[in-house]
């Protein structure tokens, strides 16, 4: 008779709001959470809220000594390091950022552990894999004998109407090898879909270019949504797209592998008044909106200044059904500015609620803020946030 499996110890590292928490849980491996770190104090509150038996440690990594992680005997690391230092719009001082202290003081202590953790996970923005401190990482994995590999992955490849292009990273302590073969290459598909199942259930290469992470305004100026199934004329081109983004994008609304944006919206919302659109943002931003409706199949990324800015942030929902786009940006350049706000008004343009934003990254229905947290604190922490499903996925890959 076998003997059942002995639970893993999982530490969690910068721990934000559980996401990582989550994902190890929806894994269904059998592993306990010994500990969980972050320094940040709103990011902390979500985290005990909703982990309120799991010891979270208040502090910076770094201000952790080699005897407080000795002492965890973990098996499994899981982190998602700080990605400003590493995004497009960011600083990109990568090594030289002091954010990424902690992730290095990380690296130096991972072979001075008295047990060295069997499995790693590490997340960050597409941007990472060509850094210094991913040359640092890979020279660590390689010197403490770890089998690894790197990926870019975005939710569209598992039926999530959201491109969030991210890198992620396995680890694994030999001489116990991966359940599908290794190579140098960043993988772009889950290693047990085949190019073919990809292509079927990502729509597009095109979809690929819109993961890579959400920021730019050539992106979201050509984001158009072609709904209910409706083709398009694509010549007649509305706001500053082109007449191959609205192809690509009617591609992507009927990809059917892909669900719809309603499958994430709130039931019921009580005052949706609270999320819309101000005049004033509609008349400046109206051409660069990235506006989907709820029967599209796809939206970009949300990052953590949603809702507090409109350029390049994330989608917004047209939430009247019966408004079609074409009809309110047609000749929309020679209106009055009162003209355009009355057009505008007719698709009842919304920001997505911290709660959709939360369920298009697979956080389960009992997540939830405490009362305390402010919707720009939600939205940012979100923005900071991963999509468990696709962690959780990695997790079943890297253990089995």
């Amino acid at each position: 008779m076998m003997e059942p499996q002995a639970s893993l110890r999982v530490l969690e590292l910068y721990s934000g709001i559980g996401g990582m928490h989550y994902a190890l849980k929806e894994s269904c491996i059998a592993a306990d959470l010994v500990a969980a770190v972050d320094i940040n104090p709103v990011a902390n509150e979500v985290y005990e809220h909703n982990f309120p038996n799991t010891y979270l440690c208040a502090k910076t990594i770094e201000g952790m000594a080699l005897d407080d992680f000795n002492k965890l005997e973990f098996d499994m690391i899981l982190m998602s390091p700080p990605c400003q230092p590493f995004t497009r719009i960011g600083s990109q001082k990568d090594v030289l950022d002091p954010r990424t202290k902690s992730f290095l003081y990380i690296l130096e202590i991972l072979p001075r552990l008295s047990k060295t953790p069997k499995y790693i996970l590490l997340e960050n923005v597409k941007g990472f894999e060509t850094s210094v401190a991913s040359d640092k990482l890979i020279q660590t994995l390689e010197s403490c004998r770890y089998t690894y590999q790197a990926f870019l992955l975005s939710p569209t490849l598992l039926g999530i109407p959201n491109s969030r292009l991210r890198y992620f990273l396995l680890a694994k302590l030999q001489p116990d090898t991966f359940c599908f073969r290794t190579s140098h290459q960043i993988l772009k598909h889950f290693p047990d879909h085949d190019d073919a199942d990809l292509r079927s259930r990502d729509g597009s290469s095109f979809n690929q270019m819109l993961s890579t992470d959400g920021n730019k305004k050539e992106q979201n100026n050509s984001e158009y949504c072609a709904e209910n199934g409706k083709s398009q004329d694509v010549n007649l081109l509305y706001k500053l797209e082109t007449s191959e983004h609205q192809k690509q994008k009617q591609i992507q609304d009927n990809n059917l592998s892909i669900q719809m944006i309603q499958d994430f919206l709130e039931e019921g919302l009580q005052d949706p008044s609270l999320y819309f659109i101000p005049p004033k943002s509609l008349l400046r931003y109206a051409l660069i909106l990235d506006i989907v409706g709820q029967t599209c199949r796809r939206s970009v990324c949300f990052t953590k200044g949603y809702g507090h800015y409109v350029e390049g942030t994330g989608s917004v929902l047209k939430t009247a059904s019966d408004v079609e786009l074409s009809e309110v940006f047609q000749s929309f350049q020679a209106l009055s500015e009162d003209e355009k706000l009355n057009q505008l008004s007719k698709l009842k343009l919304r920001y997505f609620t911290p709660r959709e934003i939360a369920n298009l990254h697979g956080f389960p229905s009992e997540f939830s803020f405490p009362e305390k947290t402010s919707l720009r604190q939600s939205y940012r922490l979100l923005g900071n946030s991963l999509n468990i499903h696709v962690v959780a996925k990695l997790i079943r890959l890297m253990v089995e």
